[in-house]
């Protein structure tokens, strides 16, 4: 691999970019220094063409441009990706589409994830520790094997920083406590005690976080998972 094709890779993001989806993005607080304007379809049309390729996503990663950055997403290789790297990128991090979308499309594939959401979980920059949330919220959804263990220790982390009132970590806090819910009704019932106790709590931040848990947690799509997850239970 070469620089020539992260040359040709960037000249067909700035031909795929639009004004229009620049300012779309915009009104979502997708922002970046260098940001061309494509959508994340085009961007998956070209990940699917140019396959897994560490090196490239380095590079990719380091041109700077927003749109390369969410490519590395789709091309690099997990099996490669290393701790350091993690934490070179997630302090580059300058939104959350970026953060959420190597978290839950790479990171969580690799083995440093349980590592890092308890390293970012604590940390201050905004979108490393929504990164720590983030990870862990793709890890319930996506290792179907992991066991309860980690993530009951995990709802710790969850009630501790659940009163960081900064948006985009308030939002991640709230998504990780519903990811850790959803997976079975083991980690339903703890997640909903915790969900219960920061309902309750004084501080506001704590409070919305706990209160749309239980929202979530009581609607229809939730109950409906958790009844089959324990009918499914039953019948091994």
């Amino acid at each position: 691999m070469s620089s020539a094709q992260v040359r040709d890779i960037l000249a067909q993001l700035e031909r795929r970019g639009t004004k229009k989806n620049v300012e779309g993005m915009a009104r979502y607080a997708i922002t970046a220094p260098k940001v061309f304007g494509v959508s994340v379809g085009d961007l998956r049309d070209i990940a699917k063409k140019t396959g897994k390729d560490h090196d490239l996503a380095m590079e990719l990663w380091d041109s700077g441009w927003y749109e390369a950055r969410m490519l590395t997403a789709f091309v690099d290789d997990p099996k490669l990706v290393t701790p350091a790297q993690m934490d070179r990128q997630a302090r580059e991090f300058d939104n959350w589409a970026i953060c959420d979308a190597l978290c839950f499309h790479l990171y969580d594939k690799t083995p440093h994830a349980w590592a890092k959401i308890e390293e970012w979980g604590g940390q201050k920059p905004e979108f490393v520790k929504r990164a720590g949330f983030a990870l862990l919220a793709s890890v319930a959804l996506h290792d179907k094997k992991a066991p309860d263990a980690p993530f009951l220790k995990s709802l710790r982390l969850i009630e501790r920083e659940a009163t960081d009132d900064r948006n985009f970590v308030r939002k991640a806090v709230n998504w990780a406590l519903r990811g850790v819910g959803g997976r079975n009704p083991v980690l339903f019932d703890a997640a909903r005690e915790v969900a219960k106790r920061l309902a309750a709590s004084d501080d506001s931040t704590a409070r919305w976080n706990g209160k749309d848990a239980l929202r979530q947690f009581a609607g229809p799509a939730c109950q409906k998972r958790l009844a089959s997850q324990k009918k499914k239970a039953k019948s091994k």
